[in-house]
């Protein structure tokens, strides 16, 4: 039986039906479409509910309030359907690229990554974007038939794709992560053009959800003010009418007022401006999407400069304060440190770990501490920590 997304209804939307299929083939779901399965593969994958334990910015441990990687990837898979069903886009796989956009994070966030990534120099290195495609693609261990989650070509691209075209004039197969040049001998994802526009979607419903939550959440840390924020082109404005609209409100609906309506300004944004790229390039396929030389969907001009000042504001004022900055420099040496000692002694690996080493400082060992390492919660990562190297600790 073949399904649909009746929402899916712009010629240039990715069709459930028109699938390039799965590399196993597999019978189709009778009550769920490919984009639909893929999605509910994604939500019972064991990496999809680590999440709820790995780093937005703040440590688990420092607050229940603030974001996780599980609550973020929630939250922009809200905005990405809300953007494709006024764009008459498949939601489904929207949602799907939302929901798995982020498997492949470390732990810690990015100082985790960057302190993974060093670990990993002479060893092919570290990308999450290519973690991801290797956790749904080999990692997760569920089916009997095949490693991964056997997804589909469609979800495949947009998980690596969604940033824009990976090979470029300047930029071959050999500079391309060691994760994402070796799929491509099993499965040609068209590395060389844009991803469909749900992958697209999701991206910039990533930024939007990213930029406004950690305004709350640093709000909300004291690691600035309301009035921090009022220099700042459209946030500023944005805060300053709700606080004249509402005079004495408390400060957490203030917050909450003011994000919401930010969100609400940036999607309204992107539809507008994605709304007058398609009536100029008028696309009547997805196909015709990846081929143009520019992103369909997009922000405009004047908010993608708007982002970058906040982007800006939120790397020195949030990213980099000092209380964020002593939290990280801990998290890269539990990284470091985790790393180094089990490269070179794979025997304390856990037994189903060992397998596929080859022996201490080798290189397919390192690859699989690195992918051990990859999947730990924050959590996870700390206690592993106190058991390899707190002499007291008498858990093994």
């Amino acid at each position: 039986m073949s399904l649909s997304n009746p929402a899916a209804t712009a010629p240039y939307a990715t069709l459930a039906e028109a699938s390039r299929g799965r590399l196993h083939s597999e019978p189709d779901s009778a009550t769920r479409t490919a984009f639909q399965r893929d999605r509910d593969r994604i939500i019972h994958s064991v990496a999809f509910r680590r999440l709820k334990y790995k780093t937005q910015v703040f440590v688990y441990h420092e607050g229940d309030n603030y974001r996780t990687r599980l609550s973020h990837s929630l939250e922009v898979a809200q905005i990405a359907r809300s953007i494709s069903r006024v764009l008459g886009l498949d939601e489904d796989l929207a949602e799907t690229l939302a929901l798995a956009h982020d498997l492949g994070h470390t732990p810690f966030g990015h100082a985790g990554e960057v302190a993974l990534d060093a670990s990993m120099a002479g060893f092919g290195g570290f990308d999450h974007n290519a973690q991801t495609l290797r956790i749904v693609t080999k990692l997760e261990h569920r089916y009997p038939e095949f490693d991964g989650l056997n997804l589909c070509w469609e979800t495949l691209e947009g998980l690596v794709k969604h940033n824009g075209p990976l090979l470029t004039p300047n930029r071959t197969m050999a500079d391309l992560p060691r994760a994402l040049a070796e799929y491509a001998d099993t499965q040609d994802l068209e590395l060389a053009t844009y991803a469909g526009p749900e992958a697209q979607v999701a991206a910039l419903s990533d930024d939007i959800a990213y930029d406004n939550h950690d305004i709350d959440d640093g709000l909300r840390a004291g690691l600035f003010t309301i009035y921090d924020l009022m220099a700042l082109p459209h946030v500023g404005d944005i805060f300053r009418a709700v606080i004249d609209k509402y005079p004495g409100l408390e400060t957490n609906r203030v917050i909450h007022e003011s994000v919401r309506r930010l969100i609400g300004s940036m999607i309204g944004d992107v539809i507008a401006e994605t709304r007058s790229r398609i009536a100029a390039a008028k696309p009547q396929s997805a196909a015709d999407v990846r081929a143009l030389d520019r992103p369909l969907v997009s922000f405009s001009r004047e908010m993608n400069e708007n982002n970058a000042t906040l982007k800006e504001f939120l790397f020195t004022r949030m990213y980099r304060h000092y209380r964020v900055n002593r939290s990280m420099s801990k998290a890269k040496r539990i990284v470091r440190d985790l790393f180094g000692l089990l490269h070179a002694e794979p025997d304390l690996l856990p037994p189903e770990w060992q397998q596929g080493c080859d022996g201490a400082g080798g290189f397919k060992t390192a690859r699989r501490v690195c992918d051990y390492i990859a999947g730990m919660t924050d959590k996870f990562a700390i206690e592993e920590h106190q058991r390899l190297f707190d002499l007291d600790d008498p858990r093994a």
